[in-house]
């Protein structure tokens, strides 16, 4: 069961101000995710939206791979440079070939630990932005999840997330509680 969109009474074409920007609330079934639920998250991202998903090992904060502007709301939701190192979540080991340089030994170990909760980083393809790959390195990290919402998503959307692990600004440990991910950012996030 999905909450649906909060909505406000204003003049048509006059957008909520960020104080009064509300993030969409989606319930989806570890095993059976609902498509329109998934296909509802992933017109968000390609309107722009940023949004928090949980993953193999936690949440993490996701948007398209070539949004600069919602690239930039993640650096200041987490108050991290934009030279962070990130992720891209992929739909397979081929996605991960096109955005990383695969040697037989990587593709191995990729092979053998994916899907599911490793990250992996690799050279990264001239595929990934260079805003979005590590500066010095040129590297990018990757994962293919093992969750079924997230492959759903990925696979509706037909391209990786941009990702990082949702750690508060000032603090070392993710946060792992959907409720006190909501009370913390429901105003800054898209979904």
């Amino acid at each position: 069961m999905g909450l649906e969109p909060v909505t406000m009474k204003r003049a048509p074409g006059v957008p909520l101000s960020r104080e009064e920007h509300m993030s969409q609330h989606f319930y989806v079934h570890p095993d059976n995710p609902q498509v329109r639920l998934i296909g509802q998250a992933v017109q968000i991202l390609q309107n722009g939206g940023v949004i928090v998903y949980p993953t193999d090992s936690g949440y993490a904060l996701g948007c398209q791979m070539g949004n600069k502007d919602a690239l930039e709301r993640i650096c200041r939701i987490r108050r991290i440079e934009p030279n962070h190192d990130f992720t891209l979540v992929c739909r397979d080991l081929s996605e991960i070939s096109t955005y990383a340089k695969v040697d037989n030994t990587a593709f191995r170990l990729v092979k053998n630990n994916t899907p599911g909760p490793y990250t992996f980083i690799l050279e990264a393809t001239k595929e990934v932005p260079r805003r979005v790959s590590h500066p010095s390195r040129k590297t990018i990290g990757l994962r293919v999840p093992d969750r079924k919402g997230l492959q759903l998503l990925l696979e509706l959307h037909g391209a990786p997330l941009l990702a990082t692990t949702l750690i508060p600004a000032g603090e070392t440990e993710p946060l792992n509680d959907p409720q006190e991910i909501r009370d913390r950012y429901e105003k800054l996030l898209d979904a």
